[in-house]
């Protein structure tokens, strides 16, 4: 029992970080790829970039920049400082930098399924007196709910398994911050390789099951990069 004790503290860490992280992204991925898809505006490629880079940039790199930004030194960072706040070394800082590093597929999956919509549908509910705003919840968000569910379960697994950013911005002290990943880094640094083995399973179903159902919600074209 005493194995699975610190298993689980772990598993509930990561699934709370996972969870808050993901419906950060949620809501930003949704607006932002929203925007990317059905407005026209300078910059817009370069927006689309700028937000993609997570997807490609090194983790470590993304923690330094975290740093830089909430860092008690930080732009952000020193002003929090001064009300009191520090986000540095705990469990907020694991979520930034889980949704930071898992932002990219929330948005990816969400433009892709806005721009694959029908129209038509939409300029039907506009003819019929539908407001702007009730559209898009009546019928954009529902046709395009399959795309945007997908693109957010992949977010999940990824801040699941979120590792160098998370370990520069929020470091590894269990109970606390430890996720499940970096866990097991710190048990094989250890030598405890049951425990390892015990994490890595526990990772591995849960990212598994997220995946299957990834794959099951989300048409092939709708995570198109």
């Amino acid at each position: 029992m005493d194995a699975f004790d610190p298993a689980w503290v772990a598993l509930r860490l990561s699934l709370k970080v996972a969870l808050w992280a993901t419906l950060i992204d949620l809501l930003l991925g949704v607006a932002l790829g929203y925007l990317l898809a059905r407005k026209r505006f300078p910059g817009r490629e370069l927006l689309d970039a700028v937000l993609t880079l997570p997807m490609v940039m090194p983790p470590t790199v993304l923690g330094y920049y975290l740093l830089v930004i909430i860092g008690r030194n930080g732009v952000l960072g020193a002003w929090l400082q001064q009300m009191g706040i520090n986000l540095i070394f705990t469990w907020q800082a694991a979520v930034i930098a889980a949704a930071v590093v898992a932002f990219p597929l929330v948005l990816k999956g969400a433009r892709a399924a806005f721009e694959n919509m029908d129209l038509q549908l939409e300029q039907a509910a506009r003819v019929l007196g539908v407001s702007s705003f009730g559209v898009f919840l009546r019928v954009t968000l529902p046709l395009a709910w399959r795309g945007v569910l997908g693109g957010t379960l992949l977010a999940f697994a990824r801040s699941m398994g979120e590792f160098g950013a998370t370990l520069m911005v929020a470091g590894s002290i269990p109970g606390k911050t430890q996720t499940l990943s970096i866990a097991v880094y710190e048990a094989v640094q250890a030598g405890q390789d049951d425990h390892a083995n015990l994490l890595v399973i526990v990772t591995s179903v849960v990212c598994v099951t997220v995946l299957i159902a990834a794959n099951k919600l989300t048409p092939n074209r709708a995570l198109a990069v």
